[in-house]
């Protein structure tokens, strides 16, 4: 559209003015030839004497273009007629106005200068609208179908773009060695894993071997007959030990014929990278896939084995490409199943069906292709061996982004890499810095306490608050506060108290000592301070002056946070105990019946149903997690799921961890800590799943009437 031309193009002009009151706006149209070609001019003036030379708005349309000039502003704009939604309409031409919000409205309010007009516009725009009196959705519905036909070509040009690029790729991708990538694999990865099928018939055995496919007869256990010294021998085949194949002395691990159903398969995953044109690389994505089958065909009284066989195969599922000064690329392979081809395509799958791409061994030839590409500084070697498998396309991402994971790895900071790889950039203090302590905003002289420990990030963190507050801590005092896990909750509390006092009374709170190792005893430590933060912020907020030794050393730390927990939201609290209570009066009438069968203890934890609706609520408030909501409650209430109390024998009234179980049968639906965490898990778990077998057997209901009665 030449926009200069028709700004020269002198207005058309209105002819006369409306002498009713409700027309606001009157259209005008011409059909003129710009540049050979057709343009229907539409232009709008204001139903005023003073505005009959000059429009508000001139819509020029063309048969694969629009545009929209406001002589006001000489502006040129993209805008279509209606500028709104369904329920509030506004026209471009009544700039200014208010929305209109109904059709009649618009319809008395805006006019055409003759029916000759309507007639130019329907002509020339086409399409159907709902009433003619709505004349400017002829012209909004030509607009709509241009854009939308600009949009197709858009489209279109880009996937060519795409289609056009991923050819290339596809062009310049060397050949994959399938035959050296599946014997590295088999070697390797499945050990030359070869299977021996065995089924026994009394002092014989018949034997199927998937290396060489052959199936023979052996006697496994000797016999007193004179011929049976002569006749074929072999080891008593047992399931998952190894033994050799009578036929071609291949080892194999035996595996019974009833416990095989067909075919088994393991699949492992590898990575191979490669030169991409001059200083690129592509990673390429490999499944290898190894198959043990066996033939059995049927027998006079049951089936019988014919034979085994082996199958190694691979397919290449994505490919990542890096070049330098581009956006990394990464193309899936995809099957078709209407040409039953395989295809790549430049994007993923959607849904379920995404394709992922985990961590997996990296072919060692992948190192030697790196030389001489802009990945050769890049430490992955380095970083592979410490760590294991890697997924080195999210290695070589980052480390585009943060060229510094070189030094880190190279220096040792394994566990500062780890951060990086899963995008926690928040460990950086200026990614822009030289040196390795002003990166990490840590003081300089902990660098080599950090080096020391692989650059643990739970340390690494409990340095930067050090010099984020600057503190200048001992070595003794930075690792307790990293076992606390604090991070940097801990700056409130520093402002009122030392470093010192806050980790000698998490400690002794906690009744643990600081690196023991203990697992129980980290997370009794971790969880302890957690609840001390809380405890301390609550005081804040509520304005307490927490200079007061008093405030900052109550006598029972739980029953304090407790307290603080009722005070913060006391009636909120309050008006939900009472509406539980009313709502859901079976907890606590089934309490005394449950007790019998869901209580036990040991020497360490004591588990319990809840004694009331109250009780699960204020559980829920103290732990911070979602138990004492109504859909907890109303199940509890009903006998399809039950709540129970875990905790721990020496604090029997402090929560400590809250378990649902299926109020049908023994079975354990979920488990969490404070803040829907899980301490301890490993310890915690195996603690749970013992309390299942009991309720099992009965046993621990059984405990509980032998303790009631010696009482």
């Amino acid at each position: 559209m030449k926009k200069k031309t028709i700004e020269k193009i002198p207005y058309l002009g209105l002819k006369k003015v409306s002498r009713k009151r409700e027309v606001k706006y009157i259209g005008v149209t011409a059909i003129k030839i710009v540049g050979h070609e057709k343009h229907l001019f539409i232009e709008v003036y204001k139903n005023e004497k003073d505005s009959k030379k000059i429009p508000e708005v001139r819509i020029v349309l063309t048969k694969k273009d629009f545009g929209t000039y406001f002589p006001e502003s000489g502006e040129w704009t993209r805008k279509k007629c209606e500028d709104g939604y369904s329920y509030t309409r506004r026209l471009i031409w009544r700039s200014g106005e208010n929305r209109v919000h109904n059709w009649e409205q618009l319809e008395q309010e805006n006019i055409l200068q003759s029916e000759e007009d309507l007639e130019r516009i329907r002509k020339y725009c086409g399409g159907k609208i709902w009433k003619q009196e709505r004349w400017w959705e002829y012209i909004e519905g030509k607009q709509d179908r241009i854009a939308c036909e600009e949009r197709q070509k858009v489209r279109k040009r880009e996937l060519e773009r795409r289609k056009q690029a991923l050819r290339e790729r596809v062009k310049n991708t060397r050949a994959l060695p399938e035959r050296k990538i599946l014997e590295r694999a088999d070697l390797l990865y499945f050990h030359n894993q070869h299977y021996l099928y065995y089924k026994k018939h009394g002092c014989w055995v018949q034997i199927a071997c998937s290396a060489c496919g052959g199936v023979t007869d052996a006697r496994w256990k000797s016999g007193i007959s004179y011929e049976s010294q002569f006749q074929k021998r072999t080891e008593d085949p047992r399931e998952g030990r190894t033994g050799r194949c009578p036929i071609c002395g291949a080892y194999g691990e035996y595996k019974c014929k009833g416990k095989v159903k067909g075919t088994h398969s393991k699949t492992i995953h590898m990575f191979l990278g490669q030169k991409y044109k001059e200083k690129g690389m592509v990673l390429r994505y490999i499944e290898v896939e190894k198959k043990w089958n066996l033939g059995l065909i049927c027998g006079e009284k049951e089936e019988e084995m014919y034979n085994a066989s082996e199958e190694l195969s691979g397919i290449e599922i994505a490919r990542a490409y890096f070049e330098p000064g581009k956006k990394s690329q990464i193309d899936y392979q995809k099957y078709n199943p209407y040409t039953g081809e395989d295809f790549w395509d430049d994007c993923n799958l959607y849904g379920n069906n995404n394709i992922t791409i985990e961590s997996a061994p990296i072919m060692r030839e992948t190192y030697e292709e790196m030389n001489g590409t802009m990945f050769r500084y890049s430490a992955l070697k380095e970083y592979e061996k410490e760590v294991g498998e890697v997924d080195p396309i999210n290695y070589f991402a980052r480390y585009q982004e943060t060229p510094q994971i070189e030094i880190l790895v190279k220096t040792g900071l394994f566990g500062v890499v780890e951060q990086l790889l899963n995008c926690r950039y928040g460990i950086i203090a200026d990614r822009y810095a030289r040196r390795l302590d002003e990166f990490l905003g840590i003081r300089k002289e902990r660098v080599k306490r950090l080096i020391a420990s692989k650059g643990n990030a739970e340390l690494l963190e409990a340095m930067q608050v050090e010099k984020d507050m600057q503190q200048i801590w001992t070595d003794e005092q930075v690792m307790k506060l990293a076992e606390t896990g604090l991070k940097g909750r801990v700056k409130r509390a520093l402002e009122y108290m030392s470093i010192q006092k806050i980790l000698n009374r998490i400690g002794k709170y906690a009744g643990c000592e600081y690196g023991t190792g203990c697992s129980s005893a980290e997370e009794r430590i971790r969880q302890t301070a957690t609840t001390y933060m809380d405890y301390i912020g609550m005081r804040i907020e509520r304005g307490y002056d927490m200079h007061n030794t008093v405030y900052q050393n109550p006598r029972s730390l739980s029953a304090a946070h407790a307290e603080m927990v009722m005070e913060t939201n006391r009636e909120e609290i309050d008006k939900r105990m009472r509406e539980t209570e009313a709502m859901y009066p079976e907890i606590r009438k089934r309490y005394r019946k449950l007790r019998i069968k869901y209580l036990y203890e040991d020497a360490d934890y004591i588990i319990r149903p809840a004694r009331s609706a109250q009780e699960i609520v204020m559980e829920g408030r103290i732990l911070n997690h979602c138990v004492g909501r109504d859909g907890y409650l109303r199940s509890h209430n009903d006998g399809e799921t039950y709540i129970l109390m875990l905790r721990r024998k020496t604090e029997a009234e402090v929560p400590y961890i809250t378990v649902e179980i299926d109020g049908t049968r023994p079975m354990i639906l979920q488990w969490y800590g404070a803040r829907d965490k899980k301490p301890d898990q490993e310890n915690m778990q195996r603690w749970l799943d013992d309390y299942i077998g009991r309720l099992k057997n009965g046993s621990a209901s059984t405990e509980q009437e032998a303790k009631i009665a010696i009482a």
